[in-house]
């Protein structure tokens, strides 16, 4: 593991790719604490207040009515102007729509919304913000089930090999050949689109992936003769697959995964961009793409979106050429 931590840091481009990922993730992970439109702390009449983690009613801020407060409000801000408020770095959540601007939305960036707003009025570094989230979540957890899933039945398949692999690679190529994104489109037509419910329906296609590659290497390594030495001293079926095989098709695994998780995050943007992905209400990549598509008089949105979807793709596909060229012996014999 170390041999491979620095084959990997000697990649500079994989590497500073990965630093910036990280970053990333973490900012987007965070994003309540960067991009909100309630305080994040409130100091008043000695008393400590959290709006971020908590809603509460106008009376207890010294207002007149017992409903959640209305942070914007200008009457907020004079029931606390001498009380201490923090507020996030960008006033703004991904569903704020701003009244007050310039100009009818969408606006270009200003020193007041960084990137702008779109065309709903809400800020644009905002709804980045968290819909970097969303796909990084949604790749990451979809990568790790499929993973699971294709490195489960691509184990089976090439142990038992016979009858079984014959027919469930017959299953494999069928399933294969169903065209995911139309059937997708059309099961978000009349079902209505969650986070889950369309992290399942990809899932019942995206296990594939890894099947084929998992499948080959069991066929490789189930006739070696510490395999053969294994079952003669009565070690389980499970036990030589996730005990002796599995771990060296873990590297190939291993190769593969920040591909994954690319192409999973690329299949929610499609999704979003088409408008059969996450609802409306949520910021997502895709949705800023396609804001960006309907609104070419204002072309802050489209590259906006544009960038942000390249850079988290190439970031992907660079870390996955470090890990593949570390994982790769063959090149540091000497």
């Amino acid at each position: 593991m170390r041999n491979f931590w620095y084959r990997f840091k000697s990649k500079k481009l994989s590497y500073f790719s990965l630093i910036l990922f990280i970053i990333i993730f973490i900012i987007s992970m965070f994003a309540e604490f960067i991009a909100n439109d309630k305080p994040l702390f409130v100091y008043k009449d000695s008393k400590a207040y959290f709006p971020i983690f908590h809603n509460y009613a106008e009376v207890e801020f010294g207002g007149e009515f017992e409903n959640y407060t209305d942070y914007k409000d200008p009457y907020f801000k004079e029931l606390t102007k001498d009380s201490i408020v923090i507020w996030a770095l960008i006033p703004y959540s991904y569903n704020t729509i701003i009244y007050d601007l310039p100009s009818p939305p969408p606006t270009p960036p200003s020193a007041k919304n960084y990137l702008g707003t779109d065309d709903k009025g809400r800020d644009l570094l905002a709804r980045l913000i968290y819909g970097v989230r969303i796909s990084l979540i949604f790749g990451i957890v979809l990568s790790v089930l499929s993973s699971v899933i294709g490195v489960c039945i691509g184990a089976i398949q090439g142990y038992y090999g016979g009858k079984i692999d014959i027919f469930s690679q017959r299953f494999v190529e069928i399933w294969t050949s169903v065209p995911i994104l139309f059937l997708l489109i059309i099961i978000s037509s009349f079902i209505t689109p969650t986070f889950w419910r369309i992290l399942g329906f990809v899932l019942l296609f995206s296990w594939m992936s890894l099947v084929g590659l998992v499948r080959a290497e069991f066929l490789r390594t189930r006739n070696f003769d510490y395999i053969k030495a294994s079952k003669a001293l009565g070690v389980s079926n499970f036990g030589i697959i996730f005990k002796h095989i599995l771990p060296n098709a873990l590297i190939s695994i291993t190769t593969y995964f920040p591909f994954i998780v690319a192409g999973s995050i690329a299949t929610l943007t499609s999704l979003d961009f088409l408008g059969f992905g996450m609802p409306p209400s949520y910021a997502s990549l895709g949705e800023i793409l396609n804001q960006g598509k309907d609104n070419i008089n204002s072309p802050h949105i489209g590259i906006v979106g544009f960038v942000a979807v390249s850079l988290i793709l190439s970031l992907l596909v660079f870390i996955g050429e470090g890990v593949r060229d570390s994982l790769d012996s063959r090149k540091y014999n000497g």
